[in-house]
């Protein structure tokens, strides 16, 4: 599939098709719990597979799970049943452990589980493209030094923090290219933890590095849809723009309405109904009524896709789920 083309037809297509980071809510269709869903490849493409049958979305999203790449180089993470992991505590604290920190190789840990989920899933779904989830740089950076700690490292020790986004980074590139080689279509790169940073660190700290792996994967066939769910991303968006992602996908914490004046009319931006305020803990009026609330804002903008602000939590009411997807075609058929 020539994925330029896709992207370029889906910003000039007039009935744009929803694209939400839907994957962990398979858990309910499938009966099983999110550490069954985590530990397994058949079980999570099944997952990819029940959704794209259940849901009529512009693409297919692998998990969107932001410990597998940390546990690679040895962090330790938290499961719980019905929860997203997480990462626990921090396995490097100064430039010494960063020079000592071995990168993994691909395939360690969990990554081989989730490249042969996306494999198998490629395999089975035909009629959109498949997209893996894949954690940015920073973000992964950290949650090795600890994601508040980070922040103060840039300022006192810049050459550490450096060294480390070098390493991660060059992790990143060969699981991204272990995902290309798969069939995927692209890969959504979650880089949330940028979103708590000044325009001027992000500019430093991370989107040089992102950069690095948009201009390492993405070609025709391989899109990177960059996605950052902090609340400054609107202050920080021109070094977000230079990363060259082929999309961008904001999260609830920004008025999209304002994002969509600062994103060029040929480059899409996705987002942003909140994941736990609407899908989680919300109603299926209060999210039909946000949904199309949203889309009179920001559907003059034919650069503009609906989509949950971030990754949609396993526990979300189906109903919300398929009253979002319903709520977006009553627009287009209005």
């Amino acid at each position: 599939m020539n994925m330029k083309e896709w992207l370029n037809e889906l910003r000039e297509a007039e009935t744009k098709k929803a694209m939400p980071i839907l994957s962990f809510p398979a858990v309910q269709l499938m009966g099983i719990s999110v550490k069954e869903l985590i530990s397994n490849s058949d079980r999570q493409a099944e997952g990819m597979v029940r959704i794209a049958e259940r849901v009529d979305a512009a693409a297919s999203v692998s998990l969107m799970d932001l410990s597998v790449e940390a546990e690679c180089f040895g962090s330790q993470i938290v499961v719980s049943e019905d929860e997203v992991p997480t990462v626990k505590g921090s396995i490097v604290s100064d430039l010494e452990d960063v020079e000592k920190l071995q990168i993994p190789p691909v395939g360690a840990g969990r990554t081989d589980i989730y490249i042969d989920a996306v494999r198998k899933a490629v395999e089975k779904i035909h009629d959109r493209p498949v997209f893996a989830g894949m954690i940015g740089p920073y973000s992964l950076a950290g949650r090795l030094l600890d994601v508040t700690e980070i922040m103060f490292y840039c300022y006192d020790e810049p050459e550490m923090v450096a060294l480390l986004l070098d390493k991660v980074t060059e992790f990143l590139i060969s699981y991204g290219k272990a995902y290309k080689e798969t069939g995927a279509n692209g890969i959504m790169l979650a880089e949330p933890l940028a979103g708590l940073l000044s325009p001027a660190l992000a500019e430093e700290f991370s989107a040089p590095y992102v950069k690095r792996i948009v201009d390492a994967l993405q070609d025709d066939n391989f899109l990177v849809i960059y996605h950052n769910c902090g609340n400054c991303t609107i202050q920080m968006i021109d070094s977000i723009l230079d990363t060259g992602a082929a999309a961008y996908h904001f999260g609830n914490a920004i008025d999209m309405a304002e994002m969509m004046k600062h994103i060029p009319a040929d480059t899409i931006a996705m987002g942003n109904i909140d994941p736990a305020g609407q899908f989680r803990n919300g109603t299926t009026e209060s999210i039909r009524t946000e949904t199309l609330e949203l889309m009179k804002k920001c559907c003059s903008y034919p650069n503009f896709v609906i989509s949950s602000g971030c990754d949609i939590p396993p526990m979300s009411k189906w109903e919300n789920i398929d009253a979002f997807f319903q709520a977006v075609s009553d627009f287009y058929g209005k």
